[in-house]
């Protein structure tokens, strides 16, 4: 079962990194192999707001769609997803952002399992490449959103 964690300093700050992976709307805009993005419904939750959103993800003769519960906690500035129903045999990824000297620390984790064992194993061969493609594309968005500190 793959999984990746990372932590990375950018001269962003922690809410322009985190108002920019909120933003699930603009993932075909610049995220690798996400092919199409629609929010179903965001609600309040208590101190969070609670996101429902699909992705679709093409990759080599892969298409598939898949639907996560993202929870946005704006006052923490972190975010946690969970996989609702898709290709998964199950997905989860959380973001956190500070503020620190000279910009803000970013860390991710995720992990997941694909139900099709032929998928898991054509990722499993490009995995954390692939995870440090989609690391570099949230950080080539802020630098075009934001400039480049």
């Amino acid at each position: 079962m793959p999984n990746h964690s990372e932590t990375r300093t950018l001269p962003y700050t922690a809410q322009q990194m985190y108002d920019l992976v909120a933003d699930v709307a603009a993932y075909p805009k610049f995220l690798p192999w996400c092919a199409a993005a629609r929010v179903r419904s965001v609600t309040p939750q208590g101190e969070a707001r609670l996101m429902l959103a699909d992705l679709v993800i093409s990759f080599k003769v892969f298409r598939e769609r898949f639907g996560s519960r993202v929870v946005l906690k704006d006052a923490e500035k972190s975010i946690d997803t969970e996989y609702l129903d898709g290709p998964f045999k199950f997905l989860k990824s959380t973001w956190d952002f500070r503020d620190v000297e000279g910009g803000c620390e970013v860390s991710f984790f995720v992990d997941f399992e694909f139900r099709n064992a032929i998928l898991q194993r054509v990722i499993g061969v490009v995995f954390n490449e692939a995870m440090h493609r989609i690391v570099r594309a949230f950080e080539s968005r802020a630098a075009e959103l934001y400039g480049t500190g």
